[in-house]
C-alpha cells in the first residue's frame, strides 16, 4: 500500500510538474529563449490561486472560486511574461537579464499578494478536488485516485489548447520567429510582438501549472518557486532523449511524459536514502546527464550519416 501511495503520488506531481514542463517548452522550444522568469510566474501562479480561492469565505460560491482561481492565475502569470518580452524587446535587454530582473521583482509582488505572508494557507476551504474527494474514502490512495482525474483533465485541456494555438496563423508566426528570426522579419512579421505573445503564454501556463499545486497542497509557499525552470528543462530533455522530437506534436506529449518521467525517478532516489535538501543537486545532474546523453546521441547519428554518404 505504501509502494502504491508513493507511485500514484509521484504521478500526481509528474502531472502537475507536466503542465510547468508545457510552458518552459513554449519559452525554451518554440521561442529559443531560456526564460528564468519562471521561478517567479510559477509562484506568482500559486499566490494568486490561494488568494481568490480565499474569497469563497465570504462570498460563498463552492468551487467556484477555486476554479475561477486557475484562469486568474494564467492570466497574472502572462502578464509576467509580457513584463519580461517588453524589457527584451522594447528596452533591448538580453532575454536572460530581463528574466532574472523580472523574476527577482516577482518575489516582492508574490508576497504583495499573499498578504506579505511567506506561506498563505487555504487547508479547510473547498478546492478543485473537493466535489471528487467528497465521493471516495478518506485513506491516502482514495485520495490519490480521486485528484489525479481532475489534474489529467487541465493538463489535457492545456495541451490541446496549446496544439491548437500553435496551429493558428499566430502561433505558426510564433514558431517561426523562433526557427528564423530574421526571415520573419523579412515577411513583414513583429519579430518583437510574437517575442512577447509567447512568453506570454509560456509563463500563463507555468502560472496555471502553480495554482494547481496550491490547490492540491492546500497552500502557496514564496520560496516554492526556485530551481522550478530547472524542472521543466530536465523534463523537457528527458522527454526528448526518450522519445525523439520529431514533430511539433511528439514535442509537447514528450515533455509531458518527460516529466512524469522525472517525477518517478526522483521519488525512487528519494525512497533509496538520499536526503530531501539534496533535490535541487540531483535536478541539475539529472540535466547534465539528459545533456549529455542527447548530444552523444547526435554526435552518433551524424557520424552514421557521413559514413552512409561516403559508402554512397
Amino acid at each position: 500500500m505504501q509502494y502504491l501511495t508513493l507511485g500514484l503520488g509521484s504521478i500526481e506531481q509528474g502531472l502537475i510538474y507536466a503542465i510547468l514542463a508545457l510552458g518552459v517548452f513554449v519559452s525554451l522550444r518554440v521561442l529559443d529563449i531560456p526564460d528564468l522568469t519562471v521561478d517567479g510566474s510559477f509562484v506568482t501562479g500559486a499566490a494568486v490561486s490561494v488568494m481568490f480561492t480565499q474569497l469563497q469565505e465570504p462570498l460563498g460560491g463552492g468551487i467556484l472560486f477555486p476554479v475561477l482561481s486557475l484562469i486568474m492565475a494564467f492570466l497574472a502569470g502572462a502578464i509576467t511574461g509580457i513584463i519580461t518580452g517588453l524589457l527584451h524587446t522594447r528596452l533591448k535587454v538580453p532575454a536572460l537579464l530581463a528574466g532574472i530582473l523580472t523574476m527577482t521583482g516577482l518575489y516582492s509582488i508574490n508576497l504583495i499578494i499573499m498578504g506579505d505572508k511567506p506561506t498563505v494557507s487555504i487547508n479547510g476551504m473547498n478546492n478543485i478536488f473537493t466535489p471528487f474527494m467528497d465521493m471516495v474514502g478518506s485513506d491516502a490512495v482514495s485520495r490519490k485516485l480521486a485528484i489525479i482525474p481532475v489534474i489529467l483533465v487541465v493538463l489535457l485541456i492545456t495541451t490541446l489548447a496549446l496544439v491548437w494555438f500553435l496551429r493558428t496563423q499566430k502561433g505558426m508566426a510564433l514558431r517561426a520567429t523562433g526557427d528564423n528570426e530574421e526571415m520573419v522579419k523579412a515577411s513583414s512579421i513583429n519579430a518583437d510582438n510574437m517575442k512577447v505573445l509567447g512568453l506570454a503564454v509560456a509563463n500563463g501556463i507555468v502560472a496555471l501549472s502553480g495554482a494547481v499545486l496550491a490547490q492540491d497542497q492546500n497552500f502557496a509557499d514564496a520560496k516554492s518557486g526556485v530551481g522550478t525552470v530547472v524542472v521543466g528543462i530536465a523534463s523537457i530533455i528527458i522527454g526528448e532523449t526518450i522519445f525523439g522530437k520529431r514533430s511539433i506534436i511528439n514535442n509537447i506529449v514528450s515533455a509531458i511524459l518527460g516529466a512524469i518521467v522525472y517525477r518517478i525517478f526522483i521519488s525512487i532516489v528519494l525512497q533509496l536514502g538520499l536526503p530531501a535538501s539534496y533535490f535541487k543537486l540531483l535536478s541539475a545532474l539529472i540535466v547534465v546527464i539528459a545533456i549529455c546523453v542527447q548530444v552523444t546521441g547526435e554526435k552518433i547519428a551524424r557520424k552514421k550519416v557521413r559514413r552512409a554518404n561516403k559508402k554512397c
